[in-house]
């Protein structure tokens, strides 16, 4: 009879995230993984089965919370305001770790394209939906589909550069002001 799990798997995963987050897949030991999530060996394969599927369940998890950030902003603001809140966010208030990390999902695409297909795939769907969902605030602002669209393709390759550029570790803000001048250019195209 297999022995009852003994130990927070919600708070297991979340450090599981966090290291594939700073570190990627490839860079991330199972050593690593027991070390943060504090657990051993057998409960890790009991309750993850292996890193791959771990790994797929932190970004999904990821994933989903990307989603839900976008979401609680568009409940406070408007659908631009809340765009882009979603881009500032990471370079306003107390700096953190995490402002130097990039987006797990960008990340995923960049490190596992050509060596893990499977999942750069699974990644990049992930940021297809995240492009989908800024052309619907786009349209809910007022623009027509077509120009949503291009406007949230816009968005996209400025948010994977943006996340990119963040890993650099650059001193102060510098991703604010072409946030701001995008918002601008996006603003009068709508109106």
């Amino acid at each position: 009879m297999a022995r009852p799990i003994q130990f927070d798997r919600s708070k297991a995963v979340d450090r599981a995230l966090v290291l594939f987050w700073r570190k990627g897949y490839q860079a991330t030991s199972l050593a690593d993984l027991l070390a943060a999530m504090g657990i051993g060996r057998s409960s890790f394969y009991a309750a993850f089965t292996d890193k791959r599927s771990l790994f797929l369940h932190c970004l999904d998890l990821f994933a989903q919370r990307v989603t839900e950030l976008i979401d609680r902003a568009r409940a406070e603001a408007s659908p631009l305001d809340a765009l882009q809140g979603f881009f500032e966010r990471s370079f306003v208030g107390t700096p953190s770790a995490r402002d130097h990390w990039g987006c797990m999902m960008v990340n995923s695409v960049i490190e596992l394209a050509g060596v893990d297909d499977d999942l750069a795939s699974r990644a990049s769907h992930y940021l297809a939906a995240l492009q989908k969902r800024f052309q619907s605030l786009l349209e809910e602002a007022g623009a027509a589909p077509s120009e949503a669209g291009e406007l949230a393709a816009l968005l996209m390759l400025i948010n994977e550069g943006i996340r990119v550029s963040s890993r650099r570790k650059l001193p102060g803000a510098p991703h604010l002001p072409p946030i701001a001048a995008t918002f601008r250019l996006i603003r009068s195209a709508i109106a």
